[in-house]
């Protein structure tokens, strides 16, 4: 697919938000130790607390949830969010592909970015600006707190997604040429969650509504 540029005279794009997500009771093994049984039910509240935000920040016209696991879809359905079922069941990637390619044809989703579900002090604020920013690029990304992953990538109209997470995947999204965004004021939107102090920090930050009542019961056992 031709790389096309944004052009400066649209007003600014609604995006089509995909958030992958894999089943809860397979999600988060780093953060078994510190939390226990409710580990599941935590991975369900970091999506709950992200698509709740992502559907209050202006710029979003939907969020499409790609998983193969139908409570959290049903409970991501009910939050608003538009549930996709993992047909290709290749991993995270093929979901984000396949998320983007619905959405386009589906949805009429020009503009697409794919966004971790794992945000869960997520200000729509901060995703405004964020997103206000990858419009003026082919294909942008955002890197996480660490600069080490990627929490969420964006593809304007006539641009593949071309997803490469997982990992060290700040690196390759930029050798992929998606253009790196380097906002400072957007410490919500960078704050993934996978170890102790990971949440420890989301909660410092002002974690959601569903992250906040679960995580005062399981990191005080």
């Amino acid at each position: 697919m031709r790389s096309v540029a944004p052009s400066s005279a649209t007003v600014p794009p609604a995006f089509t938000l995909l958030l992958p997500l894999k089943p809860p009771a397979l999600a988060k093994s780093r953060l078994a130790a510190a939390v226990g049984p409710l580990r599941p039910e935590l991975a369900l509240a970091f999506a709950l607390d992200t698509v709740a935000a992502a559907l209050r920040t202006p710029g979003v016209a939907r969020v499409l949830v790609v998983t193969r696991d139908q409570r959290a879809g049903a409970a991501l359905a009910a939050a608003g969010a538009l549930v996709l079922a993992d047909e290709p069941e290749g991993g995270l990637n093929a979901a984000l592909a396949h998320g983007a390619a619905v959405a386009r044809a589906r949805h009429r989703a020009d503009w697409v970015a794919a966004i971790s579900a794992d945000l869960p002090a997520l200000r729509p604020a901060e995703l405004q600006l964020v997103l206000r920013a990858a419009a003026a690029r082919p294909r942008a990304f955002l890197a996480d707190t660490q600069r080490v992953g990627t929490t969420l990538l964006s593809a304007a109209p006539g641009n593949a997604l071309d997803p490469r997470f997982e990992g060290e995947s700040r690196l390759r999204h930029a050798a992929s040429g998606a253009y790196e965004l380097t906002l400072r004021e957007v410490p919500s939107v960078r704050r993934d969650v996978d170890t102790p102090d990971d949440l420890r920090a989301a909660l410092a930050l002002g974690a959601g509504p569903h992250t906040s009542a679960l995580a005062a019961a399981a990191l005080s056992t």
